[in-house]
């Protein structure tokens, strides 16, 4: 079936803005960045190595400046390159450069013009640690400022190479971040008054978006009131990113929380709970039977949370649809078969069901709403996963599963 006009044509005639949004194209790593290059070229000065360069103006040739431009990056090599440790075991040197790229523009660390900051990197996949090359001192002085930040789900180290030599440096550029670079718009304001900083600090991942800021603390506080809190949040959107960081007022239950925490199901999603700095430390020997008891705590507490609902076959997608949308018939088909289209991207789609409004235009039972049905969970387990968020016609849909005894029955106001 050929994808609808809906979705690849914005000039259609119907009053609808748009199908779904395209998802976010993964950035492109240049052929520069992949080969370890450099762009721009060091220029001579007259008179300044005369077997070398040619001194007539207009004859200094790419070719001649290559031996002085491999001499400057050799150089500076210790101080544009950043170690970056606490990868994920699928990282690679096209995801890191991306990664790092794209942070680096958000932040305004960019300051040697425009273009991409990272021109090569190296990666130890079995200590999982890499080495990123920026372009420039400078901006690998900024680089410095993202220790902590999350990468695929984790926060990851970022810190000098060994080689580094800090006398050296000093003498090729800045050796510290710039104070003005715009940390928020990474998600690296972790509180007024550094209150979630220190090694204690903890990184809580993998939160599911239907969990609360309210449940989340609550989850949390059963191991000691919290001294600071901090859920990530889109500042666009205003949604959860799924990570949170915090800090206890007791110190002495850091390690307890984490390890009674970690590893929690929640939903389709696993909790990462560990110390954002230091990853998990096991517990001293005499905090052993408070950890049994805060395991035990837990494991009666997640029923009474409700946290993890368990997936049907019917996915329920609400803020989809208005009530005006419904009226017109050739608009409703038209939506219909967006709808379709879309659902089967995640699996084999066995039912798609629109309330309308009645013929008199009075309200009915779950108008609003679409409800798609799946030949199996793992089918409207990905189409929750995909579609929840996502904008259709302008709007945010919210997705959940749905009791498939109430669709089975046509009862669509739940």
């Amino acid at each position: 079936m050929q994808p609808h006009k809906h979705f690849q044509d914005k000039k259609m005639k119907s009053k609808r803005i748009s199908g779904f949004d395209m998802p976010p194209a993964a950035t492109m790593i240049p052929a520069a960045v992949v080969a370890g290059q450099m762009t721009g070229a060091t220029s001579a000065s007259p008179g300044i190595f005369p077997n070398m360069f040619p001194s007539t103006p207009g004859q200094l040739s790419a070719l001649s400046l290559m031996p002085y431009q491999a001499m400057t990056q050799q150089a500076t090599r210790h101080a544009r390159r950043v170690y970056v440790g606490g990868l994920s075991p699928t990282a690679n040197e096209q995801s890191v450069a991306a990664f790092f790229n794209q942070v680096m523009a958000a932040i305004g660390g960019n300051t040697a013009g425009p273009g991409d900051a990272v021109v090569n990197v190296y990666i130890n996949h079995e200590k999982m640690f890499a080495f990123v090359e920026m372009r420039s001192v400078e901006e690998a002085s900024n680089a410095m400022a993202l220790d902590g930040i999350i990468f695929e789900g984790a926060p990851v180290k970022v810190r000098r190479p060994t080689d580094y030599n800090p006398a050296l440096a000093a003498t090729l550029g800045p050796s510290q971040p710039n104070p003005n670079l715009n940390l928020a718009a990474v998600g690296l304001t972790p509180g007024s008054g550094g209150v979630l900083e220190g090694p204690d600090r903890i990184f809580v991942g993998g939160i599911p978006h239907f969990l609360t800021e309210e449940k989340i603390r609550e989850l949390l506080e059963m191991f000691g009131p919290l001294r600071g809190f901090n859920l990530v949040k889109d500042r666009e959107t205003g949604n959860s990113k799924g990570y949170a960081f915090c800090i206890y007022q007791d110190l002495a239950v850091t390690d307890i929380a984490c390890a009674a925490l970690n590893g929690i199901k929640m939903g389709d999603k696993t909790l990462t709970v560990r110390r954002a700095n230091q990853g998990l430390t096991q517990p001293r020997p005499e905090q052993e039977n408070l950890l049994l008891q805060a395991q035990q705590q837990v494991a009666l507490q997640k029923l009474a949370f409700q946290m993890a609902p368990l997936p049907t076959k019917v996915v329920c997608l609400k803020q989809a649809v208005s009530e005006d949308e419904l009226t017109n018939d050739e608009e409703f088909e038209d939506i219909v078969e967006d709808m379709r289209c879309e659902g089967e991207k995640y699996g084999k789609l066995v039912n798609v069901v629109i309330p309308r409004p009645g013929p008199n235009g009075e309200s009915s039972p779950g108008v609003g709403k679409v409800f798609l049905e799946y030949a199996d969970t793992e089918g409207s387990t990905k189409a929750r996963q995909g579609m929840n968020g996502r904008k259709f016609g302008g709007k945010e849909v919210v997705a959940i599963f749905y009791p498939e005894s109430k669709f089975a029955q046509g009862e669509y106001d739940g």
